[in-house]
């Protein structure tokens, strides 16, 4: 059982590490992109922007922290399929990296979210609007 548990355990963590490779990557491309490179605070399009590189610091950090918690609660279950011990190697694996898949879906939206915030327009106001009757409270 323990060469299987350590295979599962270094498949896990190998994962969880290169999709955090993965976020700092992305927020690197994402710092040095022109249209997001410009610097809020001062108005200058540097081409460097630094809060896509923090962001993804402290966004790949988290994942890392939750993803390696998930692969050691999810290895914690291998000694109940000890009968079994490749089937439960291969459904830990399988379940893992679906959760770190969908977990690094959310780092990157949130990473895109922190750096391209949604803009909100005023609602606008048309001569329909402006000049319908009010209407009458009911009792």
């Amino acid at each position: 059982m323990l060469p299987f548990a350590l295979t599962y355990l270094f498949a896990g963590l190998l994962t969880v590490a290169a999709l955090s490779f993965m976020i700092l990557k992305i927020g690197a491309l994402m710092s040095d992109c022109p249209v997001n490179g410009s610097d809020k605070n001062s108005g200058k399009n540097s081409g460097k922007n630094p809060a896509a590189r923090t962001a993804a610091i402290t966004i790949a950090t988290g994942f890392a922290a939750i993803g390696t918690g998930g692969v050691l609660l999810i290895g914690a279950v291998l000694p109940l399929l000890a009968e079994m011990p490749e089937l439960g190697v291969a459904l830990g694996l399988g379940f893992a990296s679906l959760c770190l898949g969908l977990g690094f879906t959310q780092a990157i939206a949130t990473l895109r979210a922190v750096l391209n915030p949604p803009v909100l327009k005023a609602p606008t106001l048309s001569a329909s609007t402006v000049n319908a009757p009010m209407p009458e409270p009911s009792a």
